[in-house]
Parts: C-alpha cells; structure tokens; sequence
C-alpha cells in the first residue's frame, strides 16, 4: 500500500511540476511544414464563427458540472448558467456516481433561440439535440486514475457484455451493421482506458434510448456532444458507437466538441478515431487506399469544417495523460488555445495539424516524460518526494491552483457552478451574458 500511495503522489507531483518545464518535440511527429503541405491547410487563428460556437459549447458543457450538486431542472434551470440559454429544453439528467466507471451529464433540445447575435453570418438554426458529458472534480485523483491499464476495443459490443470478453465479439460479429457503418474498417488491436469504457457504458443505458426518442421526434435537429476533461473521452466513445452503429454523423449531423480530452487508448484506436471522423492527414504510412472512402484525403473537409474538435490549452496536462509509455496516444481533430490567462480571443486559438502537432499540446510532452521518470527513479531510493521538489528550487510562486486552472480555462472556468458561472466574469463577461436577449459583438 505505500508503494502504490507513494506512486501516486510522485505521479501526482510530477504533473504539477509540468507548467516549469519547457521542451521541444522534433522526433514525436513530422515537421509543421510537412503537416501544412499534406492537409492542405494553414494555421492561422480560427474564424469568428467558430471561435463564438466554442465559447457557446464551452458554457454548455460548464452546466453539466451542476449535476451531482446543485442540479439541473426543467426546464433549463440551474444555479449557474442555465439561463444564458432559453432555448434549451431539458430532456434527463443522469449521475452514476463520482469514481472514473461513472457517469454524468444531461441531455437538452436546443430550439436555436437566442443564437442569432453570435451567427449573423450563418443562416438560422434548426435546431440541436445536446449531450454533455460532465468530467471529474479532482485534477489529482485524474492523474492517478489515468494509469489504469487498458483493455482491448471492440467497435461494435453487445450492450451487456464487456469489450473483451469472447462472447462480446462472437455477437458483435453477428450484428447486422446498420448501413452507415463504414465497411472494411475495423478496429484490429486496438485497446481503450478501461475507466472510460466503464464510463460510457454506464452512460449509455440512459443515453441511447433518449436519443432514439429525440431522434424521431426532431429528425432535422443536429446532435452535438460535449464534454471536458473525462467527460471528453466518453463522449469520444459514445460518438464512435452512434457513428458506426446507430446512423449518426452521415451527413454531418453529428458533432463533437471535447475540451481537455485525455487519450482514450492505444496507437490504433487513435487512427481508427481519425479514419471514422474524416482526421487523417495524408502521409506515405497511412495510404489512402487503407481508408474508409468518405475518409480519403482527396475528401478531407475543410478544417473549419471538422465534425470532430478536440479543444486543448497551454499548461493543460490531461490532453497528454495517459502517457507514451503507457501505451496512449492522441488522435487528431486538435484545436488548440494558446494563450494562459482568461480570455482568449480568436487570435489565440489555433488549428492543428495532424494527431501531435508540435506547436500545439503536444510539443511539451518530452519535458513532462523525462521529469516523471526523473521521480519514479528517485522513489526507488528515497521515501520523501518532497525532498526532491525542494532540491529542484522550483519557484515558490507555484501552486496546485495553477494547474487546476489550466485544465478548467477553456474560455471560461469549468466546473464551479456557482451563480452567474464564472467568477471572473460577475463584473461583467467580455462576450455579453449569452444567448438571451443581450447585444454582442460576435
């Protein structure tokens, strides 16, 4: 039992510590230039449009942080920023409990109200169906559970049974693949965090017979899922389950938002990730005959475009948890924030190229890896991790807030729940106070 508390404290630790440490990334990935040159796109700073609609959906997803304390109610209420959408209609609320294998979010039909002073340029909304997936309180007992070892992926498993188990692949084989399936493309050794398989399936008994509900009831409704930190990775996972099974994202009327998204599972998984969500960049060790056709190169959407975005931030270790080593790694669709301090503006948010881009969340990996095994390798031969920390003469400006703060700032703070969101903004929010009634510039 020590050993295993101290691992955890050194892990822990050594998370913190990142924030101080810089370093390049030239070996983990291609050059940016090589990336530019084989997706066709640049990198310049995000459109208005959709730097309004990330900022909308970061707001969304800060909501479901009320469930599991305050609450959520119908119609659309809520001690903190329920009201900015009076155009959501409260379907179900669900809460399985606060380890990693449970669950919690909150689905909402969206009528598009209130949507018009930030889209001026689009035409007017139809209407969306909205699933968020909450993440987890704790930045410290995240770093520890993001060690759990993973487990083998099936894409298509029967509901009851888990992904491994032979009996899950004999009946997932003999399902009958709806016809959006994407045929010839499955999943071979790839492997999934076990506490996120967990998770989603635990979600998924509440989840999947809604949306068949709201489905037929609103067929022209878009879905969109949401989620941060852990709840990102669910949602990951329910997007792949509703693309491949259920006739999701065919024609685009799926999408996927995740804000400080951990790594869902292996090499494999993450390629197979970018080949269902169209992420691909083109390169001589991923030929496009390997693809699905509607994720060929030749048919690679516009970045903008993307129904797939994984939102990152400066300083956020999660995005880079479960580590390498481990077996884990990123998959594309990255968009990355890189300015620290609240708020961005356009000019601080970034596309990116391919699954690690270097001047994105990825290029300070290698400083947080050579760290971490810089403590582990101390813990065999000292009981006090503290006296490594002060031999380092870190500064004492730093904090445990500092990180907490990075993985909550995606536009606003997430996760408080407390009246009027976030605190920084009770003076009065640079973007207006929401959807309602308000003027505002986007």
């Amino acid at each position: 039992m020590r050993h295993s508390s101290l691992s955890s404290s050194i892990l822990s630790r050594a998370f913190l510590l990142w924030p101080f440490f810089s370093a390049t990334n030239a070996s983990h990935s291609r050059t940016r230039a090589q990336l530019q040159e084989a997706d066709g796109t640049s990198s310049s700073s995000i459109s208005t449009t959709l730097f309004a609609d990330l900022e909308r959906l970061s707001r969304l997803v800060d909501v479901s942080y009320c469930i599991g304390s305050t609450g959520v109610r119908k119609p659309f209420d809520c001690l903190s920023r329920c009201k900015e959408f009076p155009g959501l209609s409260l379907q179900t609320t669900w809460s399985t409990g606060p380890l990693m294998g449970d669950s919690c979010g909150y689905i909402a039909v969206d009528s598009g109200e209130g949507q018009g002073r930030r889209q001026q340029q689009q035409q007017q909304q139809t209407g969306a169906i909205v699933v968020a997936f909450r993440g987890t309180y704790s930045i410290a007992n995240t770093i520890v559970d993001l060690s759990t070892v993973p487990q083998e992926y099936v894409p298509y498993p029967a509901p009851s049974q888990p992904p491994s188990s032979p009996e899950s692949k004999r009946r997932s084989d003999e399902e009958s693949p709806s016809p959006s399936m994407e045929q010839g493309a499955p999943c071979n050794n790839c492997t999934v965090h076990l506490g996120f398989w967990e998770s989603w399936q635990m979600a998924r008994e509440i989840v999947l017979p809604q949306l068949k509900s709201l489905r037929e009831k609103y067929p022209s409704h878009q879905l969109h899922l949401v989620g941060h930190s852990l709840g990102g990775a669910v949602a990951c996972l329910a997007a792949l389950e509703l693309k491949l099974s259920h006739g999701w994202g065919t024609d685009q009327d799926m999408v996927v938002t995740t804000f400080g998204e951990p790594r869902v599972g292996n090499h494999q998984l993450a390629r197979f990730i970018d080949r269902t969500f169209n992420l691909t960049v083109s390169s001589p060790s991923l030929p496009s005959s390997s693809l699905p056709s509607s994720s060929s190169p030749s048919s690679s959407l516009d970045a903008e475009q993307r129904t797939y975005r994984r939102i990152t931030h400066i300083n956020d270790p999660v995005p880079l948890l479960p580590l390498d080593e481990w077996g884990y790694r990123p998959h594309g669709g990255e968009i990355f924030i890189s300015k620290q301090e609240l708020q961005p503006t356009e000019a601080d948010v970034r596309i990116c190229l391919g699954d690690s881009d270097p001047e994105c969340s990825v290029g300070a990996e290698t400083g947080i890896l050579g760290h971490v095994r810089r403590l582990l390798h101390f813990a065999s031969a000292s009981s006090s991790v503290d006296e490594f920390i002060g031999a380092r003469n870190l500064p004492t400006r730093f904090k445990l807030w500092q990180l907490f703060f990075a993985h909550r700032d995606y536009f606003w703070r997430l996760g408080l729940c407390v009246p009027g969101g976030d605190p920084a903004n009770w003076r009065g929010g640079k973007w207006g106070s929401g959807d309602a009634g308000a003027s505002g510039e986007l």
